[in-house]
């Protein structure tokens, strides 16, 4: 039956009080990731804009990649030792990894220019610790809520709020100091999450379990993923999302923001995004419809705007207002397609799930972020922007016109 062989351990509050979502593991865990995604957030500009003024888009482009290929080839491997031995456990040592590449980095940048291949290494580390840790983000959930779609969406909230403040943050810090403090607040957001995921008191339940290899275990994950239709028809629809729109955007956005309008400009172009993930989360706590992935499906569009506002050349204000329209329909997918995924697969497998699913929608992006760089050489990055907004209708409309996912409904 499904949830049957992993359950939380709740407290005596929680069970009588089963629609409150603020208990003291959901509290924790919020404050983990909010502090982690807000590091995650300073980092997207840091990495831009400190690497790019050394080693242009594709030294940007070449980081993101490296980073983007060891998270997929380990999220796997994630999600089946976040089966074995508990989503908390391996997030917190994937935590700890990052702590120290990024406090590596941090020195590498106070002390002088970092050589690439330092950045490089660094980033495949980070990469791999970030693909151990992803799967249990989702695991986690129902460990610790009640109420999936309030808890995905509250988080998606908190992702807006790193978004928010992050870019515009670390704006400020590498106009006043440099990238070496970004880098160093990093390594300090990471402390705090593994921190917090320590406290966390919910966890699989004990007992006797199976024994079995990590090869069946990962056999047993990838027969799960693609017995469900509508799950791999969004994972292929989504390596093209990746590959043509979020692989390319960062490098370019960041270069032909920079470039036209300042760097603060691009720092607020990223909150405008945050700010539109606020809205798109508020939105996804109140609205319930009951073929969550057709509608956000629909709210994919939206995600046509960003790269548009970019390659239009637009005034900062409409570049701004195009950046909160995309964030807003990202979120609402996002939190239609998290819930969607924890309420459909058993939670002794949704670890292992999780990971196949990350892996198929990421490896996309880790293509678009490797090729960016020497194809906008030959082509103007305007045009590849054009191109990833075609890319986004088409990937709305790839979304409603394949059956099972536009006809998915809640449980």
């Amino acid at each position: 039956m499904v949830g049957m062989e992993t359950t939380a351990v709740l407290d005596r509050a929680d069970l009588q009080a089963p629609t409150r979502l603020w208990t003291r593991d959901f509290t924790l865990y919020f404050g983990a990731r909010s502090v982690s995604l807000l590091g995650d957030a300073m980092m997207q500009v840091a990495a831009a804009l400190a690497v790019g003024k050394t080693y242009g888009v594709s030294g940007v482009g070449y980081v993101l990649a490296v980073w983007t290929l060891a998270a997929v080839g380990f999220v796997v491997f994630g999600g089946v030792f976040a089966d074995r031995i508990g989503a908390r456990t391996v997030m917190v040592a994937a935590d700890i990894v990052r702590v120290v590449t990024q406090s590596v980095v941090a020195v590498a940048f106070l002390t002088g220019t970092p050589p690439l291949w330092l950045l490089l290494v660094c980033s495949s580390l980070a990469g791999t610790a970030a693909g151990m840790f992803q799967p249990g983000v989702n695991g986690m959930i129902p460990l610790i809520a009640r109420d999936r779609q309030r808890a995905n969406a509250t988080l998606k909230i908190a992702d807006a709020g790193s978004q928010l403040a992050g870019p515009a943050l670390a704006g400020l810090i590498m106009a006043f100091s440099s990238a070496g403090v970004v880098y160093s607040l990093n390594a300090a957001a990471f402390a705090f999450s593994g921190l917090c995921l320590a406290l966390i008191r919910a966890r699989p339940a004990g007992g006797p379990k199976r024994s079995s290899t990590i090869l069946l275990d990962l056999r047993r994950g990838w027969t799960e993923f693609r017995s469900r239709t509508w799950m791999w028809s969004v994972i292929v629809i989504w390596v093209f999302f990746g590959l043509l729109v979020f692989g390319p955007y960062i490098p370019l956005g960041s270069r032909l923001i920079g470039e036209r309008l300042g760097e603060a400009a691009y720092g607020w172009a990223m909150a405008g995004l945050g700010t539109g993930t606020v809205v798109g989360g508020l939105i996804a706590i109140k609205l319930r419809p009951p073929r969550p992935l057709a509608a956000g499906g629909i709210a994919v569009a939206g995600f046509t705007f960003v790269p548009l506002s970019v390659a239009l050349e637009l005034s900062l204000p409409l570049l701004v207002a195009g950046h909160l329209l995309g964030g807003c329909a990202l979120a609402f997918w996002s939190v239609m397609w998290s819930t969607s995924v924890q309420a459909q697969v058993a939670e002794d497998v949704l670890n292992r799930v999780t990971a196949y699913e990350i892996a198929g929608s990421v490896s996309g992006a880790a293509v678009g972020q490797a090729l960016v760089g020497p194809v906008s050489d030959a082509v103007d990055p305007r045009s590849l922007l054009f191109v990833s907004a075609a890319a986004c209708v088409a990937v709305c409309v790839a979304l409603l016109a394949t059956r099972p996912i536009r006809n998915l409904h809640q449980p």
